[in-house]
């Protein structure tokens, strides 16, 4: 298969990987940076792709950077391995790289990922990909650049840690579903890019390396593995995630994944999936065992 795709890269004059290799080393020098300070958003520069800038530019340009011609690639959109964004990526990078692809994650040594962090944990080796769309979690609560640079380089978080106390106080609870802020290395909150709640513990202590790309934002972050990551909390309000009890997906049974919600027209009846298709797959496989 890989011998029959690297002639189309040569005929169509692809560099490997799409980007010249000039800028695939200012992205790993950026990634290097940021891996030695985790959680600290790294400025790139962001090239010009075949895709709309939020559409996933930034994770792109970093698995362009990062991958071989030996790594086997999982390209992943909220979970899904189907999804029109996860199947086009998935077309420009075999067709500028020839590299194999899977839907296994078991299998993957670089998987891309939109808004979710698959239910199989990942292990040493393995690197994840997140598409950012604005890496900057004090953005809603202060707008200038200069200033969230001093507050992320002082653990001035004052003005987040108000915000959270003001959704406590008028709902009740904290109102961020997706995306919420931790806390990485003990210094500097950091947004996970919006995956679910449910997400954010696979960050802490992870064996694998996450990396984070915001083409638009121009920036890029990092989690090396077996790294400290803390979503923020109240001693009497502590985090929580998403609960699905006493429902289950109607495919595989799985009752201990994330779940998305299907409605059926035709009966009216409203059904669970999980969110992982490739975690659904792998269950269906392993049923008997």
């Amino acid at each position: 298969m890989i011998e029959e795709l690297i002639p189309k890269a040569e005929k169509f004059n692809y560099n490997f990987a799409f980007i010249d290799e000039g800028a695939k080393k200012e992205i790993r020098r950026k990634l290097l940076k940021a891996i030695a300070i985790p959680g600290h958003q790294v400025p790139f520069a962001s090239r010009e792709l075949p895709i709309a800038r939020g559409w996933g530019t930034g994770g792109l340009q970093v698995t362009m950077a990062v991958i071989g011609p030996e790594d086997t690639l999982k390209i992943i959109d909220q979970g899904c391995d189907g999804s029109v964004n996860a199947i086009n990526l998935r077309k420009l990078m075999v067709k500028t790289t020839g590299v194999k692809t899977t839907f296994d994650t078991t299998q993957a040594t670089v998987i891309q990922t939109r808004h979710r962090i698959p239910e199989i944990p990942l292990k040493e080796g393995q690197v994840l990909v997140f598409q950012v769309p604005l890496p900057e979690p004090l953005r809603h609560v202060e707008p200038s650049e200069v200033e969230t640079r001093r507050m992320h380089a002082e653990s001035d978080y004052g003005l987040m840690w108000v915000t959270l106390y003001e959704d406590i106080a008028n709902w009740g609870s904290i109102s961020i579903g997706a995306g919420y802020p931790c806390k990485v290395n003990g210094h500097y909150i950091m947004s996970p890019s919006p995956i679910p709640k449910w997400d954010n513990y696979k960050l802490n202590q992870a064996e694998c390396l996450y990396l984070f790309g915001a083409g638009r934002e121009k920036r890029i972050y990092a989690i090396p593995p077996y790294t400290d990551v803390e979503p923020l909390q109240f001693e009497d309000k502590p985090f929580s995630v998403e609960r699905f009890d006493g429902l289950y997906c109607i495919r595989c049974g799985a009752t201990d994944s994330f779940l998305d919600e299907i409605y059926d027209e035709e009966t009216g009846e409203k059904y669970h999936v999980c969110s992982d298709t490739g975690y659904c797959d792998w269950r269906m496989e392993n049923k008997d065992e």
